[in-house]
């Protein structure tokens, strides 16, 4: 999976040209493969990047700013909601991306899963438990009510019969 970065090699604005930066550095960081597609040189990457957008996340004229962030062909979101990611500590989430293995995440993630089958098992166990103990009253009511039936028989005919 590539990481798609939509950017404006040649903004104006010095607000989006440190968004970019600031998206571009910390993808290196995270040595995270992606790609940067330039839309201010290429008119195919511009319309692309602009009819994949969804509507909701552009803005009141239409045309959304750089960066745009995809994951292959799936929209990831803009600048803001990689911020918002950022300091929540949830860019792998953010990207699509699996977190590496050994980072915090990876691991909450494995003992996640860990606690998961844990719960299943004693779930399972509990379920069998319960079901022994279910026999073993069954057991206990069929054996029951055959001493009745026969305390019943000898208190019935034990006794003179009398009219």
């Amino acid at each position: 999976m590539v990481i798609k970065v939509f950017l404006a090699s040649s903004s104006g604005s010095t607000a989006i040209k440190k968004k970019q930066q600031d998206v571009v550095a910390f993808l290196e960081a995270l040595k995270v493969d992606y790609a940067q597609l330039d839309i201010a040189c290429n008119e195919e990457n511009r319309m692309w990047m602009r009819q994949n957008v969804p509507e909701e996340k552009k803005p009141a004229n239409g045309i959304p700013l750089p960066p745009q962030i995809f994951n292959e062909e799936s929209y990831c979101g803009d600048y803001e909601t990689f911020f918002d990611a950022k300091e929540d500590n949830s860019v792998y989430a953010f990207l699509g991306l699996p977190p590496p293995p050994g980072s915090k995440h990876a691991l909450a993630e494995e003992e996640e899963e860990q606690e998961e089958a844990d719960d299943d098992r004693e779930e399972e166990d509990l379920q069998s438990e319960e079901e022994e103990e279910l026999q073993q009253l069954e057991e206990q009511d069929e054996q029951g009510s055959e001493v009745v039936s026969r305390g019943l028989w000898r208190l019935v005919f034990s006794r003179p019969y009398r009219l």
